[in-house]
């Protein structure tokens, strides 16, 4: 295998989704050098790796691997997203250049918070933040994120929901403004738990059943609600303990 060429398609794929070396990284649990390494062609992931590296820059094992088209797929991920109560009554008592501060501030705490336990952020649009976890247990990741977002006192009125299924990584809008996003069914469920905890549970965390699996994280949590989602789908929304 052509060392260099594997590596310059890591690094093609990777920049052309935003993505950092560190959010690889993080993403399949290893160091910043290893991948530093790959796309420098000086070595190349172990087989375990492989397959969660396709996933995440969407694309299968062989075009890694050197075939000519990438084939985009999804992957399993758990995505948080927050937001906070009170935000436009906050913000039409500020001026704009003072609630860019704060909100750049809050954005930065939320931000490391979620590095620290090696999440991928993804965009910030108002008073809400959308980023995902994937590989390693990145159920029990999310949620002790999420539960550091809380205990750290970063806004009043933050609420965080999470939700886990498969997602869609891509760059979105005009070719000259592209951003990363993430776009599935698994992300609009986050997006609707958190408004429930919002309306039902304010400055709160709110889980799906889907993140409910595998005992560490049951034990952090209690059942709360049903959310109704569209198709007559349910799923339980759980709360801290």
């Amino acid at each position: 295998m052509d060392m260099k060429a594997f590596g310059a398609r890591i690094r093609e794929r990777r920049e052309g989704l935003r993505l950092r070396q560190s959010d690889i990284a993080g993403a399949l649990q290893i160091s910043v050098q290893a991948v530093s390494k790959w796309e420098r062609g000086e070595n190349a992931p172990d087989i375990a790796s492989l397959p969660e590296l396709a996933r995440l820059l969407g694309v299968s094992i062989e075009w890694l691997l050197g075939a000519t088209t990438p084939d985009s797929d999804t992957f399993p991920a758990t995505v948080l997203c927050t937001s906070i109560n009170g935000y436009a009554a906050k913000a039409s008592s500020m001026h704009p250049r003072e609630l860019a501060q704060w909100i750049n501030t809050v954005f930065f705490a939320l931000t490391e918070t979620v590095k620290r336990f090696d999440g991928v952020p993804v965009k910030y649009v108002g008073d809400g933040f959308l980023c995902f976890f994937t590989g390693t247990n990145h159920r029990a990741r999310a949620c002790s994120a999420a539960l550091a977002a809380k205990s750290g006192d970063i806004a009043p009125g933050l609420v965080v929901a999470l939700n886990t299924g498969d997602i869609f990584l891509g760059v979105i809008g005009h070719p000259d403004y592209t951003l990363r996003d993430i776009l599935g069914e698994t992300v609009n469920t986050a997006f609707l738990a958190m408004q429930w905890v919002s309306a039902n549970c304010p400055e709160s965390i709110g889980v799906t059943s889907s993140v409910i699996e595998g005992a560490d994280q049951a034990r952090r949590f209690v059942m709360k609600g049903e959310l109704s989602l569209p198709g007559n789908l349910k799923t339980t929304i759980f709360v801290p303990k």
